[in-house]
C-alpha cells in the first residue's frame, strides 16, 4: 500500500518508528516531513501529505503530532479527506469500518509506540463494512 506520512516536531519520532515499521511491513512510504524534531508548524507538512491521499497518489495517510488533534483538522479541511484522530484499537477499528477513512492521526504525547504501531497495523488492515455506512459517508462529502 502507499502511505502519505507527515508530522510536526512533537511527532516526528514517532513518524519515524512507524515509517520504519510500515517499510518492514512492504509498504511504500512517501514522507513528508518534517525531518527533524526542531519546532515547526504541522500545516505546512500535514497539507501537502493529505493532498497526495485526495489525488490518488497514496492510498492512506498518517500524520502525527503532540496531540494530533491539529493534524487531523488540518487533513480534513482538502476535500475527499476523512481523517480520523484515534488513541486505542477501538477507535481506529471503527474509522475503517463506519467512516472509511482514508487518513489517521496520532498524538505522540497521547499513546505509547507500542500502541502507535498497533492502531496503524488496526487502520491499515480493517475493511470499511459499507451497508448503512455508505449512506452517511456520502453525506459527509456533501458537506
Amino acid at each position: 500500500m502507499k502511505i502519505a506520512m507527515a508530522s510536526d516536531h512533537a511527532g516526528y519520532r514517532y513518524k519515524e518508528e512507524i515509517k520504519k515499521f510500515l517499510t518492514e511491513k512492504g509498504h511504500e512510504v512517501t514522507d513528508f516531513g518534517t525531518d527533524s524534531p526542531d519546532s515547526c508548524d504541522y500545516p505546512d507538512f500535514i497539507r501537502p501529505a493529505a493532498k497526495a491521499v485526495a489525488k490518488g497518489q497514496c492510498e492512506r495517510g498518517i500524520v502525527l503530532g503532540g496531540s494530533g488533534n491539529g493534524e487531523a483538522m488540518v487533513a480534513n479541511k482538502v476535500p475527499g479527506i476523512r481523517c480520523a484522530l484515534c488513541w486505542d484499537l477501538r477507535s481506529a477499528r471503527s474509522a475503517r469500518e463506519h467512516n472509511d477513512a482514508n487518513a489517521l492521526s496520532m498524538g505522540e504525547r497521547t499513546v505509547s509506540i507500542s500502541a502507535a504501531l498497533a492502531i496503524v497495523d488496526i487502520f491499515l488492515t480493517t475493511e470499511f463494512q459499507g451497508g448503512r455506512h455508505r449512506r452517511r459517508i456520502e453525506k459527509i462529502e456533501k458537506t
